[in-house]
């Protein structure tokens, strides 16, 4: 997850290049649509949405759900913005921010709900209608979110759990990289609570690389008898690689999240398995679900359940399948 995305600076994404549309079919060469179904709103003024979320510098899972929201963008003729802040208060600070821009749609993370309760109450009172995407699949429907698009979190953790019971694993270190995140310890507690061995929590500070290899690496010095490490992003996992070979542990690794350097580790047998919550399509579900909810009334999932992405298991035996499509950016 490392070309830092730009947080919290805004990115404007109003129309793709030729090259990219022609990826889309019925999508003319400069992002639009072929017929009139795209001008959403009175006049034909086109959409105006933002994507607003908690990424982190140097994160560039981001980068993957915001290549799938521009596509969905240029397919439905929308005005796009990102921003991103990895501080709540600056998250809602962003969000306010859209408020006060009068967009048509806004499509938020909720790793921290409580702090994007107050905006997310704002949007609704200026009927800007709100989805979730990626974090807050516990809090997204009380917020009054319209639809939601991610991993159920404690499922795709009790599915590591069971997948380490079968690899036979006994001790596993559970790393996690955000203090507070709700996604993070959601599935951290479900590795725990599926597994038949120990787990135990690790926190590290994920904006420093250096610190995350070091932490680990210093944790599994002081205890020989952790076999399996679990990390919840990709970059994490590869500085897992480090630490395990730095300590001369014998420990397996195993990740969330994916990207093509963490493709390239599984093919290579550093990382044993991945869980992928595919985060290209929770952009560009969340933003091309603002243009069905504007232009036709639809609400996926009938506004009472998520939209699932995820898990789905990335291993030496079918890692060939996804592998082209992480090399080119959008898995």
């Amino acid at each position: 997850m490392k070309t830092p995305p730009p947080s919290p600076a805004h990115t404007s994404v109003a129309a793709l290049t030729a090259a990219v549309c022609l990826l889309l079919a019925g999508c003319s060469a400069v992002g639009g649509t072929d017929d009139a179904s795209g001008a959403a709103t009175a006049g034909g003024a086109r959409l105006k949405v933002a994507l607003i979320t908690h990424g982190g510098e140097g994160d560039a899972f981001w980068e993957l759900v915001q290549k799938g929201a521009q596509v969905a963008a240029a397919k439905d003729d929308i005005d796009l913005t990102y921003a991103a802040d990895d501080d709540p208060a600056g998250q809602a600070g962003l969000m306010r921010d859209a408020i006060r821009q009068k967009v048509d749609g806004i499509a938020v993370t909720l790793a921290k709900p409580t702090a994007m309760a107050g905006p997310v109450a704002e949007a609704r009172a200026a009927g800007i209608p709100v989805v979730g995407l990626n974090s807050g699949i516990d809090d997204w429907k009380p917020a009054g979110l319209i639809e939601y698009f991610g991993q159920d979190e404690s499922v795709a953790g009790r599915a590591v759990g069971d997948k380490l019971d079968d690899l036979g694993a006994g001790h596993a270190l559970c790393v996690i990289h955000e203090r507070g995140n709700v996604a993070l310890e959601a599935r951290c507690a479900g590795v725990k609570k599926a597994f038949g061995g120990e787990t135990e929590n690790l926190y590290v500070d994920g904006t420093d690389m250096d610190a995350v290899t070091a932490t680990i690496e210093a944790r599994l010095s002081q205890n020989p008898d952790i076999d399996e490490v679990v990390t919840n992003g990709a970059q994490f996992g590869l500085a897992a690689v480090k630490s395990v070979d730095q300590s001369r542990s014998k420990a397996h690794i195993a990740t969330f999240d994916l990207n093509k350097d963490l493709v390239k580790a599984v093919q290579d047998g550093d990382v044993q398995f991945a869980v992928d919550q595919q985060p290209y399509l929770q952009g560009y579900l969340a933003v091309d679900s603002l243009w069905l909810h504007r232009t036709n009334g639809n609400t996926l999932g009938g506004g009472e359940a998520p939209v699932l992405t995820g898990p789905a298991f990335v291993t030496k035996a079918n890692v060939a399948s996804v592998a082209k499509f992480a090399a080119n950016g959008t898995r």
